[in-house]
């Protein structure tokens, strides 16, 4: 009988949930590495006892961690994130230019084909990859010496790399999305990058209709079957791109709001997507108070409010933009966290919701996988 893991990601330590098939009562493990922040926890595709911790401190920097025996125990790897090549500047928030500094790890993403590849998005905005089980790092240094990068400049939460989309069936293409760059594509690895945000709006912030970059993606998510079609929640707006990120039209329909972090995919149903709408960029919790996942069965615009098990009343907690994920069951398991320090569950694709833990710290990030 297969079991469901969930790793997550919280401001004092990481966390690991399992549970059997049901996903209906779940074991709790940690609090590891306590009192740091660990902005990202995930496993490896390729090797069901790998994950991969971001650890993070205002005090002691950055280190990496990684589990060979599915988090029981871990080994602090390789944290040489040496910015190559030209560093040069980008923008800051009032114009000026700073220069590129390293900061954290946003986000980690395993290779889907070798246990021993991961890369790892980074602030200020660049990808390293590691084909070691990250003891030794590389930047993919075509990113940050793009054309565009000395636009770049800084959202809210810092000039972070943020989401890493990797394709089975195209292995040469990489998708990322950068706060407040936008999104690039690579076709070839890595070596090589463009732009990818023709079709998205930034009104008042970027008033060129056709700019090449600027926009403040929180997140992208992409079926394994489909992997030209991607959905991506902005800093404003839901939006599809159905050529692999060629273009974009919005697909934010009937939503309460349209601002949010986190999107997914439904493991089962290609046009199945979940969002969780938040009031707006300064009121970072649910419209009304009401925690309510929306889902649309139609690839977007027509939307339905999923209620039932979720708070509908004096709720103000936020959700993250690595704070959702989905499992691989049938039906599928829909997964998300809140920085009030709740993780629901539902094991019916959205219809029924369960708390699966309460009173962690704020989470960052929710993974969820499949183990036989």
């Amino acid at each position: 009988m297969s079991t469901v893991r969930l790793l997550v990601g919280t401001r004092k330590g990481g966390f690991v949930l399992t549970a059997d098939a049901k996903r209906q009562d779940w074991d709790v493990q940690g609090p590891f590495f306590a009192g740091w922040e660990i902005y990202h926890m995930i496993g490896s595709p390729v090797d069901p006892d790998r994950i991969y911790a971001s650890q993070t401190s205002g005090w002691f920097g950055q280190v990496l961690q990684r589990s060979d025996d599915g988090g029981q125990t871990w080994t602090a790897v390789g944290n040489d994130f040496t910015y190559h090549g030209d560093v040069g500047e980008h923008l800051w928030y009032d114009g000026s230019k700073r220069p590129w500094e390293f900061t954290r790890i946003w986000h980690l993403e395993p290779s889907l084909h070798d246990a021993g590849t991961v890369y790892a998005g980074a602030q200020d905005a660049a990808l390293f990859r590691s084909t070691d089980g990250a003891e030794s790092w590389e930047e993919l240094t075509g990113l940050r010496q793009h054309s565009t990068a000395a636009s770049w400049q800084p959202g809210a939460g810092g000039l972070c790399l943020h989401t890493i989309v990797l394709s089975s069936g195209q292995p040469a293409r990489i998708v990322v999305a950068i706060s407040a760059a936008g999104v690039l594509r690579s076709d070839d690895g890595g070596q090589t990058w463009r732009p990818a945000n023709r079709g998205l709006l930034s009104g008042g912030v970027l008033p060129d209709p056709d700019a090449e970059v600027g926009h403040c993606v929180h997140k992208i998510a992409m079926h394994p079957t489909t992997p030209d079609v991607l959905f991506m929640q902005k800093h404003w707006d839901v939006m599809r791109s159905d050529d692999g990120g060629d273009t974009w039209r919005e697909v934010s329909g009937n939503l309460p709001s349209d601002f949010g972090f986190a999107i997914a995919v439904n493991s089962q149903e290609p046009e199945t997507v979940y969002v969780v709408p938040i009031t707006s960029d300064s009121q970072h919790f649910p419209p009304e108070g009401k925690l309510r996942v929306y889902r649309s069965r139609t690839g977007g615009d027509e939307w339905e409010p999923l209620t039932r098990g979720l708070p509908q009343a004096h709720c103000y907690v936020d959700v993250l933009r690595d704070a959702m994920s989905v499992d691989g069951m049938s039906p599928c398991g829909v997964y998300f966290g809140t920085t009030g320090g709740q993780v629901y569950a539902s094991a019916d694709g959205g219809d029924n919701w369960v708390a699966a833990v309460r009173d962690l710290p704020a989470v960052l990030s929710v993974e969820a996988q499949t183990l036989p």
